[in-house]
């Protein structure tokens, strides 16, 4: 564990803020490449932008409401972690939406080519919350349990290590993603998969996780995975019995 990369004066570089930025670059770079094999518009790319700087607004935003009452806002809004991952899709894609909304774009075909950005963003992003010590989950025996002694909150005892969980599943996903792509799979179906799998996956992490159960013992973050995978449903059956999808993988606006 390895929450600090340097100090200069009183601001600290944290390996999470490090694997954040590393992750957006990295996401962007994917999905320009995504865009270009879909033949989309590469001025696309500002919107994502814009979803970036949204999303880490949403994603302290949202960790700020959960955990209120816990800490000093101060201390809440400054922490060297802090980010809920579904704030920071909400906010993220949906700033990009109404962004993409304006430019008169089709919509799946755009996220679709992001899916695999997301994901390995995503990815990048899990890792840093394993070298802060947060999000862990509950304690276990298992040999590969890993303790936090400088984590949020720190803990001596061995815990599932289920930022790398998250991030082995991610990077499953986005090969899976990329495959579904180059076999020209309807976007329709690349992005409800992507709802779908990725939404399931949380919500089983979630039963190893240390986090507040608000009702029928479930998480805040599991019911947001459930809706996820719930709209990622509705994606695919909606684009199973359209009869005008147009152009199957690399769709033109």
């Amino acid at each position: 564990m390895y929450p600090d990369l340097f100090q200069i004066g009183s601001f600290e570089v944290t390996t999470f803020g490090a694997m954040v930025a590393v992750g957006a670059l990295v996401g962007l770079w994917l999905f320009d490449r995504e865009l270009r094999w879909s033949r989309l518009p590469l001025d696309t790319v500002n919107g994502a932008a814009l979803g970036i700087v949204a999303g880490m607004v949403g994603a302290k935003l949202l960790y700020v409401l959960e955990h209120s009452g816990e800490e000093p806002l101060v201390s809440l809004l400054t922490s060297r972690a802090g980010l809920s991952w579904f704030g920071g899709l909400f906010a993220g894609v949906g700033a990009a939406l109404a962004y993409f909304r304006g430019k008169h774009w089709m919509i799946v075909p755009i996220v679709a080519a992001a899916t695999p950005a997301l994901a390995v963003g995503h990815l990048l992003g899990r890792i840093g919350c394993f070298l802060v010590g947060d999000d862990y989950g509950c304690p276990t025996t298992l040999p590969w349990g890993v303790a936090f002694p400088r984590g949020l909150p720190p803990t001596d005892v061995p815990v599932h290590p289920t930022q790398l969980y998250e991030a082995a599943f991610l990077a499953v996903l986005a090969w899976l993603l990329i495959r579904w792509r180059r076999a020209d799979v309807d976007a329709g179906f690349v992005l409800g998969r992507y709802l779908v799998l990725a939404g399931l996956a949380r919500f089983l992490i979630e039963f190893l996780r240390v986090n507040v159960r608000v009702a029928l013992g479930l998480t805040v973050a599991q019911y947001g995975a459930l809706t996820i995978a719930a709209a990622g449903a509705l994606l695919i059956a909606s684009t199973a019995t359209s009869t005008d999808r147009g152009p199957r993988g690399r769709a033109k606006v």
